[in-house]
Order: C-alpha cells, then structure tokens, then sequence
C-alpha cells in the first residue's frame, strides 16, 4: 500500500511539475558563457574582489553542482527528486545537501576577497523550506551577495543577486534557527 501511495504521489507530482526544468536540459556549450557571466556579477559586487577568486568561484559553482547531479543521480525536477530521497530511493539531494556541498567545495578555496553566507526561505512552512548559499565580498552582508542555488534546476545552477530573486525571500540561516529555537522547533529546544 505504501508504494502504491507512492507512485500516486510521484504521477502527481510529475502532472504539477511537467514544465518544470529536466536537469541536464541546458546545452553543455552554454556553461562557459554562464561561468563567464558569473564571475562578471561576482566582480561587479566590489572592488576588492580578487579576478581570480571570482573565477575559480564562478567556474565551482557551475560545474561542480554537474558532478553532484551525476554522483547522485538527479534525473527528474527538483521536487521530484527531494520526494525520491524522502522515499528512500534516492540518497541526496536535498536542497540543504546542495547548499552544504557547494558550500563545502567552495571553502577548500579558502577565499581571501569572497564570502559565503547560507540563507533559508519559506522557514515557517517545513515542505516548501528551502536553503542555498550566498556569495558575497568579504565584508558585505547577505543582502548585497549572489544566490548560488544548484538545487532548483537539479544541478544547472540558478544565480542572481539575492534582491532580484522573486521566487525566494531570503533570511540568513542563522536568524532562521535561533527563531525555531526559541519556539521550540528545532531538535535540544
């Protein structure tokens, strides 16, 4: 019985999400000119910015989400893939498992003239919660730094500086657990 609610829930899913974005549906070419892009707005954030951090940034930030997709064998739109997880036949890729990896992958740089921030939305529903990593310059705050979010088009990065995101209203994860904590949401509350 619990499969079959399952597959239930996953035609549902795929009827809701059909004009969502496969993964892997962006030519391969395109990705030089979105690193490139990328490491444009890094620059434009600051002066202090060093060219070659906001390009090893860019280039990270493009193509190791790709890896990820492969090594966890994203193949369907994101929400499809979170319910497989939550299923348990898929073992990543969370939002917050994206979000941790490129996070993870970008401090091995250890960036001298770059930051990175971690940011939740939608904190006070937990199905639509949805975590990413903000890059800024050192210095500047959330709000003044670039999405990096590989979860919402499974592994094609989605990047914009966090005031032109009309999909998320961002809030700085910290902010998030200390608000769940003192009402009792979050585990040793």
């Amino acid at each position: 019985m619990k499969h079959l609610i399952l597959l239930i829930k996953l035609s549902l899913l795929m009827l809701v999400t059909a004009c969502g974005v496969q993964p892997g549906s962006k030519d391969p070419a395109d990705f030089e000119a979105e690193i490139t892009a990328l490491t444009q707005e890094i620059l434009a954030m600051d002066a202090s910015v060093d060219p070659q951090e906001a390009a090893r940034a860019a280039r990270i930030s493009v193509e190791y989400p790709l890896q990820l997709r492969r090594d966890w064998n994203v193949t369907d739109p994101a929400i499809i893939h979170n319910t497989k997880v939550n299923a348990g036949l898929r073992d990543m890729g969370l939002c917050y498992q994206w979000a941790d990896a490129l996070q993870a992958r970008l401090a091995q740089e250890n960036f001298q003239t770059l930051i990175m921030h971690r940011a939740i939305a939608n904190a006070d529903n937990i199905r639509l919660e949805h975590s990413t990593v903000i890059l800024g310059a050192q210095g500047e705050t959330l709000q003044e730094g670039i999405i990096l979010d590989p979860w919402r088009y499974g592994g094609t990065l989605f990047w914009a500086p966090l005031l032109e995101d009309t999909r998320y209203e961002w809030i700085d994860r910290q902010e998030v657990f200390e608000y769940k904590r003192l009402n009792g949401r979050l585990p040793g509350a």
